[in-house]
């Protein structure tokens, strides 16, 4: 099955991993709706909504641009009629948008608290319950959201209680709306990324180039969600699902094409459960 033809709706789509999903459905043709907060150049961040529309038709895909709050209803209403009356509907959501604040519970500002609830489990909540009137209608609707395994481990959660709650309330929405809407053909599936992904979020808040050089570009997300949308939905759903044993069985075998640097070990990112080991053909050594 090919995504061409096809329309996407991704938040936090003006940067990083959302960008490189639209980018790699884009190069399908499909219609992409960048659903992020970004119109204007941020100091820290690159990338707008308008910067990433523009990479995207380049890409050989349809763009549309929209400024989008995940946390106010009418802000993501309005975003879904608007990609609706461009394209004609909605066949994919991806929820990707996210907030983070790796702090422990006595450092953590309640205002950043009620940030990462916001657009993490809630805005997660909200963007996939206003796509479903569109996604009943789609030959193969897919949900997909980015967040880990439920994997309840005190280790997750002590170091950052805070962030471990409003990232695995992501999750939740997956487990509940899976077994919600499975008799009605509309897939919801979670993927997470084994080890750290070279984006400007993981840089700013995980130090700088030394992370980054450890880290896997978003490509292995974006290869990995691009094949996800092309299961039944009907069959392929409450799927939790790390991003290189996905492809591993999907019979990808090449993995050093992701990482940004070989010769660095590769960074193992949070939430990965213990019992979900990398694939007999992934090695998260340094190379030679």
């Amino acid at each position: 099955m090919s995504l061409a033809g096809k329309t996407l709706f991704i938040t936090g789509a003006s940067r990083g991993i959302g960008l490189a999903i639209a980018l790699a459905a884009a190069r399908q043709g499909a219609n992409i709706a960048v659903a992020a907060k970004t119109a204007e150049p941020h100091a820290k961040l690159p990338g707008t909504i308008h910067t990433a529309a523009q990479e995207i038709i380049e890409a050989g895909g349809k763009a549309l641009a929209l400024t989008v709050d995940v946390r106010d209803e009418a802000s993501v209403q309005a975003a879904m009629d608007q990609t609706v009356a461009t394209f004609g509907g909605i066949d994919i959501v991806v929820n990707n948008a996210s907030a983070i604040n790796l702090t422990k519970v006595a450092d953590t500002d309640m205002r950043r608290f009620d940030l990462m609830h916001q657009v993490n489990a809630r805005g997660t909540f909200l963007v996939s319950k206003t796509a479903l009137p569109h996604l009943a209608k789609a030959a193969n609707p897919h949900i997909l959201m980015l967040s880990p395994p439920l994997d309840m481990k005190e280790k997750w959660f002590a170091p950052y209680t805070g962030y471990a709650m409003a990232k695995f309330g992501m999750s939740l929405v997956v487990l509940g709306l899976a077994g919600e809407l499975r008799s009605k053909g509309i897939a919801v599936n979670a993927l997470w990324p084994r080890t750290t992904i070279a984006t400007s979020a993981i840089k700013n808040l995980l130090g700088g180039d030394g992370i980054m050089r450890m880290s896997r570009t978003p490509d292995i997300i974006a290869d990995a969600a691009c094949r996800i949308f092309e299961k039944p939905a009907k069959s392929f759903t409450g799927q939790f699902l790390i991003d290189d044993s996905f492809l591993a069985a999907e019979g990808v075998t090449d993995f050093d094409q992701y990482r940004v640097d070989p010769t660095q070990a590769l960074a193992p990112d949070f939430f990965v459960p213990d019992d979900m080991p990398p694939p007999a053909c992934v090695s998260l050594k340094p190379k030679d």
